[in-house]
């Protein structure tokens, strides 16, 4: 389905971003991948099965150089950039009286700015090599909504849902698509830190709101990171050739829209 397209893969050292790897590679791109830490060995295994068309380079998305570095990259390895799946993100809560400002950038800088500024230099290298291409920005059902504990990064998934709207109407005449996804309740590693801190703050048992979200969603469990790889292979394809735009659930029924 994506051979002879390249692909930029962000946060893709474990959980979802690892699991849009492998999918990408199984159908046929070319991929680069990148964390904020040194290659880690999750992603040094599936690259060495693809030894021609994987590579990992080290990011941080917060900084324009590296982000100029890594689309410099990625296209002086495979010549184009043809697909961004936009991952990086990070998570963390606090009631709102006691929310301060330096959790608000941290979010921020990485959820918002991060995305933003890698979604910018993904276009001017699509626009400058490829004529063409298929952005993915990760969303998330907190975007779609306010919690009590999330408040920060639930406004920064909500500006991701307006971000992909806008850059699909900026770069519609560029003949690039830009959609996201809104993923549920996931199971990643992430979930540990997750489910620590709704514990401390709601005075649960370590396990307790894991177990809780996943009885909650209408199908009955947590989604896999699979669940999300498959829609990022089809929002990269041409089999989405006229989407664009939108903002697609993977939630197991959490959200209607």
């Amino acid at each position: 389905m994506l051979e002879n397209k390249t692909a930029v893969i962000t946060g893709a050292s474990g959980g979802i971003g690892l699991a849009v790897l492998e999918a990408y590679l199984q159908n046929g791109a070319n991929c680069i991948a990148t964390d904020i830490g040194p290659c880690p060995d999750q992603i040094t295994t599936i690259l060495k099965q693809f030894p021609e068309r994987g590579d990992y380079l080290q990011a941080d998305v917060t900084n324009s150089n590296h982000v100029d570095k890594l689309f410099s990259h990625a296209a002086s390895k495979f010549t184009s950039v043809d697909i961004l799946f936009n991952n990086a993100a990070i998570f963390d809560m606090a009631p709102l009286l006691e929310s301060d400002e330096a959790m608000y950038d941290r979010i921020f800088d990485v959820n918002v700015k991060g995305m933003f500024f890698i979604m910018q230099a993904a276009a001017r290298s699509m626009v400058t090599h490829s004529k063409s291409g298929a952005i993915i920005n990760m969303a998330s059902q907190a975007g779609r909504r306010g919690e009590a504990l999330v408040s920060h990064y639930c406004a920064s998934k909500a500006a991701v849902i307006s971000y992909t709207q806008s850059a699909a109407m900026g770069l519609a005449k560029h003949n690039i698509r830009v959609n996201a996804i809104s993923p549920g309740v996931i199971d990643t590693p992430m979930w540990a830190t997750v489910d620590s801190l709704f514990a401390r703050y709601e005075n649960l048992q370590p396990g307790e709101k894991k177990h809780a979200v996943g009885e909650a969603v209408p199908l009955g469990y947590m989604g896999s990171p699979k669940d999300i790889s498959g829609t990022a292979v089809f929002l990269a394809s041409s089999g989405a050739s006229y989407i664009t735009g939108q903002t697609l659930n993977v939630d197991g029924g959490n959200v209607l829209s």
